[in-house]
């Protein structure tokens, strides 16, 4: 069995004043199964102030990894600069607006540890912990887009478009991430699953919020996403 030793948790943020300092302090404190953190944070052009205060924060104080983009670019953009400095043997996605719960990791880690599963995903939509409502049309947006996922690379995912996505670091380092913006999260579905790994899925608790709160996708990433999925079922 493959012997991991450290957890690198990539953090794609974008004008998250309010959060980026909590989030860090939750995820400096998270419970890790006992693997060590390699927290790297890729501030995607931020306006809003958050870029300064990444800036200032010293290396050392959430023992983070701060790189910078000059402008936005998107998620997707974010992720891939993330992938090429991350040097864990496990990788998790983070954002960087306080809708997940770090302290669910050793819960995502499990599977992993266990040799049972190469990938994991955190499903918002069993039902099976607490979870803020979601809107109802982003809650069908949802379904249908896991549907697709499912009806096009057979499997039964209740959840594609989570955050929290968990890779053994292998898998991840050999997918090269082409989506720039909230397609990521699809393309990177796709081509896990193209590649016939053991993926689970289990539930996670949700703290979703609104777009006065700071949500960014809307319903355009839903029509990119589909595309996305259709594509990457056909092609690399």
């Amino acid at each position: 069995m493959q012997e991991f030793k450290t957890l690198s948790i990539l953090i794609p943020v974008y004008n998250e004043l309010k959060t980026i300092i909590p989030v860090l302090e939750l995820v400096s404190q998270a419970p890790s199964a006992g693997l060590a953190k390699e927290l790297i944070v890729v501030d995607d052009g931020s306006t809003d102030g958050t870029r300064e205060i990444l800036k200032e924060l010293d290396g050392s104080k959430y023992g983070a990894k701060i790189y910078f983009h000059e402008k936005n670019q998107g998620k997707g953009a974010a992720l891939r600069t993330g992938q090429g400095y991350a040097t864990g043997e496990i990788i998790i996605i983070q954002d960087a607006d306080m809708e997940y719960s770090p302290q669910e990791y050793p819960d995502l880690l499990k599977p992993i540890l266990e040799g049972r599963a190469d990938v994991v995903y955190g499903s918002r939509l069993t039902g099976a912990k607490v979870a803020r409502a979601f809107h109802f049309t982003h809650y069908i947006g949802n379904k249908v887009l896991s549907l697709l996922t499912n009806v096009l690379y057979n499997s039964t995912l209740t959840d594609m478009e989570t955050c929290y996505k968990v890779f053994r670091a292998d898998i991840f380092k050999r997918i090269v991430i082409k989506s720039n913006r909230f397609e990521f999260e699809p393309e990177i579905t796709a081509k896990v699953l193209k590649q016939g790994v053991r993926f689970y899925e289990l539930p996670i608790s949700y703290y979703g919020r609104d777009y006065s709160e700071g949500k960014k996708i809307t319903w355009i990433d839903g029509f990119h996403a589909i595309w996305a999925l259709v594509k990457y079922r056909f092609s690399d």
